[in-house]
């Protein structure tokens, strides 16, 4: 399989190129994979491109925003829960993890997840099991952890905020996109690319004084200021 089977990656540029070859090295195996970069440089991209060129590609692609939902409801949207719970719990609901069995979870903004959460996340990954919140019955998984993060894992640990052991277990193979300003290649490309998926057939040219004026440009939000 080529990157042909990944029309969302565009890259010019020799770090995409390589980038591209390091997704289809690992995504054969069933490695965990950290991929660290700024906002909006595409780590999600590149999850879907793993786990699409992975032998796990019919299975499900399941994604979760850690920084995006409260403490408690993390944990439940994570592993799911029992009828009765918690008030409010009135049926039991599967949660992602068990969601993404024999497929790929995509673990986005990972660094957020709040220490108790870490522990348990830790111990579903190193025992392909855990319990559904107010459950009490083991569930087995198989599920390849991508996870995602637009901090320093190193400073991250140090700060206290991360687990150093969870760290070690996700971090099997780490993926770092550089920004869009180190790799001004990829300006123009990504630029028509994303053109012609927004404006379809008809999309508006780009004139050299155009191009010229993206390239020139620093592009702190990356791919999605870009877009």
């Amino acid at each position: 399989r080529t990157s042909q089977n990944l029309p969302e990656i565009v890259a010019e540029s020799p770090q995409m190129k390589e980038i591209l070859r390091l997704i289809k090295r690992v995504a054969a195996s069933d490695t965990s994979v950290l991929v660290t970069g700024e906002s909006g440089t595409g780590k999600e991209l590149v999850a879907q491109a793993i786990h699409k060129l992975s032998p796990r590609e019919d299975g499900t692609f399941v994604d979760l925003n850690c920084a995006a939902l409260q403490d408690s409801l993390l944990e439940s949207e994570l592993f799911g829960h029992e009828t009765g719970a918690f008030s409010g719990a009135q049926n039991r609901k599967l949660g992602l993890f068990e969601i993404a069995d024999s497929g790929t979870l995509f673990l986005d903004e990972v660094m957020e997840m709040p220490m108790q959460l870490q522990s348990k996340l830790l111990r579903a990954l190193e025992t392909r099991s855990f319990f559904r919140v107010g459950g009490v019955k083991k569930v087995d998984v198989d599920v390849r952890l991508v996870a995602a993060t637009n901090r320093d894992p190193q400073k991250s640990i140090s700060e206290g905020v991360f687990r150093a052991d969870l760290l070690y277990r996700i971090n099997s193979f780490e993926i770092n996109i550089p920004p869009l300003r180190e790799r001004r290649e990829d300006i123009e490309p990504i630029a028509r690319h994303l053109l012609t998926k927004i404006a379809g057939v008809d999309a508006p040219e780009l004139t050299d004084q155009a191009i010229e004026s993206l390239v020139a440009y620093s592009w702190m939000g990356n791919v999605r200021q870009l877009r």
